[in-house]
């Protein structure tokens, strides 16, 4: 049982969030992320490093754990509970607690069509990660503070095909946040103010 009253707090402020489960468009995919907050001295938040695969268009990026719904999974949260016990050996239905969801998202044009829907779930405070090598290469639990601090703000370039397009990002060390796991973050840091938290 986790009992810590920010967690609560979340709780209540995602509970504004509507919960019906979006259905994807003919030829989109779903998938679904888990945002897992650990109570320390701050709420710190699990991110991943994704293991280097070819052909993989989210390669080695810092990202939630998560992936693409399976027929086995009865809803998104099955597989965003799936998926990060997967990827990092976190069960959150058996140690953790739901705390809501947020919006869907859906990757932009030049991505796999895939709607995303991401998951909040408050897990233990002694919680540590144990990775599955072939899926994902280092994790790290980040304090919320840090992903809120002005200097960390910045942006991240690639290069594509002779462009170079130019997204926001957060640098805490050596994660580069940006991309879709930018946009989760930034909408659960949405929530969070307006909550006065």
């Amino acid at each position: 049982m986790i009992d810590d009253p920010r967690l609560s707090k979340i709780e209540r402020a995602l509970s504004a969030v509507p919960p019906a489960e979006p259905a994807s468009l003919a030829g989109r995919a779903q998938a679904a992320v888990a945002l897992l907050l650990r109570p320390r001295d701050d709420l710190e938040v699990l991110l991943i490093r994704r293991a280097d695969r070819e052909g993989d268009p989210w390669s080695g990026h810092i990202a939630l754990p998560g992936g693409r719904r399976s027929p086995v999974d009865p809803d998104l949260a099955a597989t965003a509970f799936r998926e990060t016990e997967e990827e990092t050996g976190i069960s959150i239905p058996r140690t953790g607690r739901l705390l809501g969801r947020l919006g869907m998202l859906a990757t932009p044009q030049r991505l796999p069509a895939v709607d995303i829907s991401p998951f909040v779930a408050g897990v233990p405070a002694n919680t540590s990660p144990v990775l599955d090598p072939a899926e994902v290469v280092d994790a790290e639990w980040i304090p919320l503070p840090a992903l809120r601090s002005i200097e960390a703000a910045s942006e991240h370039r690639v290069e594509r095909m002779g462009t170079s397009l130019t997204f926001p990002s957060i640098v805490h060390g050596s994660y580069v946040i940006w991309g879709l796991t930018h946009r989760i973050l930034m909408d659960f840091l949405a929530v969070l103010d307006r909550a006065g938290f």
